[in-house]
């Protein structure tokens, strides 16, 4: 009996050797130890990094990132961390992001396609197109001529963005904002370029009540240079202010999001029914089609007094409908 018992004690404390030590051993690796060794992995990186500051560990090791995807490998979020987090101690040149790593353009605007690079020392930091492995920029000096390119570096800042001035349809594109260190880094940013656009807010069909008020609002997505004048059109021709008919107005808002044109029409009159186009000086048209009704009430239309959308209306007029044919039968029973 005490035979058996000592054999489980053995089991027992074999079994805490094998678990417990190795763990204990590896917390005290001295961080030395893990900078020496010529087979580093992640898991030594953050042990290395956890010893020279706290809040690196915090940034690696975050509930709210996970560090392993589904396939068992470290996600991109968690490489670049553990990077910039080696960078950080050794000194080494790295991207602080700061911007989006997709811009939209629009034609005949300006953009910035934003870098930022820390610790950059006497590196140099170079701008190319990828489309022709043309290098624009280096530096703060331009290699290209064209002159819509160049390169925006503030004394005394980590920023090396590459503005483009009267931006073209050609221009879309990969860039790779990029530093000479060994091996090479790069920062890919897509460019992508769209037209000038007007834009009418709603539906491209309006119904409106005779006698109510038309209102019609047109956007237009040009934020650097906005549009010198916003026409519109009633038919083939412009819309008068100054007509005999009077109650035509116009409200026009500029600002840094872009511009908005407002065009109220009171009393609306049958005559006013067709199509209502919104011109703006540098951007393509956008076009409304307008119908005054005289008695008709579609579900579509267009109202300024009554709140209630029309799906609440369909669904208040289906239960009174369900409700007068439930009292039918039982009054016929």
């Amino acid at each position: 009996m005490l035979l058996h018992i000592s054999w489980q004690l053995l089991v027992f404390f074999s079994l805490l050797v094998i678990v417990f030590i190795p763990t204990t051993y590896s917390a005290h690796i001295p961080v030395s130890a893990v900078k020496g060794s010529s087979t580093s992995s992640h898991s030594g990186m953050i042990s290395s990094v956890a010893s020279g500051s706290s809040n690196i560990v915090g940034a690696v090791s975050g509930g709210s990132e996970q560090a392993i995807n589904n396939n068992n490998k470290p996600s991109a979020r968690f490489t670049d961390t553990v990077l910039k987090s080696s960078n950080l101690i050794t000194g080494r040149p790295y991207f602080d992001d700061v911007g989006p790593r997709n811009v939209t353009a629009i034609v005949g605007q300006s953009t910035l396609l934003k870098c930022r690079v820390k610790h950059v020392g006497n590196r140099t930091v170079s701008w190319m197109r990828k489309r022709d492995l043309h290098i624009l920029t280096s530096s703060i000096i331009t290699y290209t001529g064209d002159a819509r390119f160049s390169v925006k570096h503030p004394m005394d800042t980590d920023d090396w963005d590459l503005k483009i001035d009267f931006v073209q349809k050609r221009d879309a594109g990969v860039y790779e904002c990029q530093v000479n260190t060994e091996p090479k880094i790069s920062l890919p940013i897509v460019l992508t370029v769209e037209d000038a656009q007007a834009n009418i807010w709603g539906s491209q069909e309006v119904f409106v009540k005779k006698g109510s008020t038309i209102s019609l609002t047109c956007s237009v997505n040009v934020h650097s240079t906005p549009p010198s004048s916003v026409l519109w059109y009633h038919g083939h021709s412009v819309v008068d202010f100054d007509s005999p008919r009077g109650g035509i107005s116009l409200e026009t808002e500029k600002t840094e999001a872009g511009t908005t044109s407002k065009l109220l029409v009171t009393k609306a009159a049958l005559t006013d029914s067709g199509n209502y186009t919104c011109v703006p000086s540098n951007a393509h048209a956008a076009s409304v089609s307008v119908h005054v009704l005289n008695g008709e009430h579609p579900a579509a239309m267009q109202t300024s007094s009554s709140g209630i959308p029309s799906t609440h209306i369909l669904f208040i007029l289906t239960i009174s409908v369900s409700i007068s044919t439930i009292l039918r039968s039982v009054i016929h029973r």
